[in-house]
């Protein structure tokens, strides 16, 4: 797989999987988001092992992050998308989106989807609608799985 950089004013994106600060990210995933709480650190990397991560720095600092889950020509699947909590409200999740969109992989996909529960009107601005046949969509759904003993 291909390192890509972007550099963004004072930001820099990386696709770099061995840049990616697994402590931010297991520290973030385990204690702050809604979705993953209690992951422990080893399902956290390997996770990271097997999808296309996007890491997002000020200077040396990891201050957003997201990965794809993708066989990287027809799907994708967009999953742990942040950003520290210090530095929201500057714009960081659309560069870290733009990023996305632009890489060539994600060009290809023929299905590209995420599940958000307060993301709405930022993945709606690329592109990102409602599932156009929820009737053909299933799932195994645990959201308490890391929790459990």
């Amino acid at each position: 797989m291909e390192d890509r950089q972007a550099k963004h004013s004072e930001y820099r994106i990386s696709t770099d999987a061995s840049e990616v600060d697994v402590d931010v990210v297991h520290h973030f995933l385990s204690t702050q988001s809604g979705w993953a709480t209690g992951i422990s650190r080893e399902l956290v990397e390997e996770s990271l092992r097997h999808s296309l991560c996007f890491s997002i720095f000020q200077q040396d600092r990891m201050v957003g992050f997201c990965r794809l889950v993708t066989d990287m020509a027809t799907f994708g699947y967009l999953v742990d998308v942040f950003v520290v909590p210090d530095m929201r409200g500057k714009g960081i999740s659309r560069l870290l989106m733009d990023a996305v969109m632009a890489h060539p992989a994600v060009k290809k996909f023929r299905r590209f989807t995420l599940a958000t529960s307060s993301a709405h009107g930022l993945y709606e601005k690329f592109g990102f609608t409602p599932l156009s046949k929820p009737e053909s969509f299933m799932e195994v759904y645990r959201p308490k799985i890391y929790l459990e003993g």
